[in-house]
């Protein structure tokens, strides 16, 4: 890492949040701060975002991306606490997988679907990597706002790629590059950084530090096109049914009104 580089603006929701410092892109450094986050502070800090929900103000329930799972294999990247897993295999999915870089989460994972009476095969790795995961073989691969933590987006999409049958669907959220360039202040939206911006920076929140890049849109569907991928469906607007629900006047709810805050890709291995 880069000791000398300089401040960013890091937004997180509705504002800037921490300070955000650009680093050199070191795929084993990064590794290992984001793997201490998510076992450490990660859910505490950033909350866990999970199926139904593909972020915030989208919804499985409104998009319909998955249809009937049942008897379907199914594979998730970033698994997280396993909240997913559980809603896929309540609706009847054949076989779970979960992947992720942080033991802990793995753990919470394998407790939570003990509990629910369900099982998954459950592998702790970076997504960039080969690790087992049989190829040819799942029917659905997703992601829940966990894609944008790979340090190599071509070679994930190519990995996924590789564990899809054929004309297997690969779907995945993240939060919009619009989103982490724009804050609300006063009443009003204000640009803090370029979108055109995709070096990695780390910032430190209670304690805690990460590491990220804020991808360009034409950056994921560029590298899903390379990788062998079409994209049926994208979706990018909030729900306009879930936004008065939540009874949120935040900052970052008054963002998600006007521009994009998550963005959903469904896309079919050709």
């Amino acid at each position: 890492m880069d000791k000398s580089s300089v401040y960013r603006t890091n937004i997180i929701g509705g504002g800037e949040v921490g300070r955000a410092i650009t680093v050199d892109m070191d795929k084993n450094s990064i590794h290992q701060t984001n793997s201490i986050f998510w076992d450490t502070k990660g859910n505490e800090i950033l909350g866990a975002t999970s199926l139904p929900y593909y972020g915030a103000f989208v919804s499985e329930e409104k998009c319909q991306l998955f249809g009937d799972v049942s008897g379907k294999k199914m594979l998730e990247i970033g698994c997280g606490s396993g909240q997913s897993l559980k809603y896929q295999g309540e609706r009847n999915a054949s076989e779970l997988w979960g992947m992720d870089i942080s033991e802990n989460q793995i753990e919470k994972t394998s407790q939570l679907l003990t509990a629910c009476g369900l099982s998954a095969k459950l592998v702790c790795s970076p997504m960039e990597e080969k690790c087992g995961i049989p190829e040819d073989y799942f029917d659905f691969v997703y992601s829940i706002y966990a894609i944008g933590w790979t340090t190599d987006l071509e070679s994930t999409f190519c990995r996924i790629a590789s564990y899809l049958k054929k004309d297997g669907v690969f779907i995945f959220s993240w939060s919009h590059p619009i989103h982490k360039c724009v804050v609300a202040e006063n009443n009003m939206l204000q640009f803090k950084k370029c979108y055109f911006d995709e070096s990695w920076y780390s910032v430190s929140l209670d304690e805690s530090t990460l590491t990220l890049s804020d991808r360009k849109l034409s950056t994921y569907v560029n590298a899903l096109s390379k990788a062998g991928f079409v994209i049926e469906q994208m979706i990018e607007q909030s729900d306009d049914e879930m936004l008065p629900s939540r009874g949120d006047n935040s900052d970052f709810a008054k963002k998600a009104k006007m521009l994009p805050v998550t963005f959903v890709i469904k896309a079919r291995k050709l």
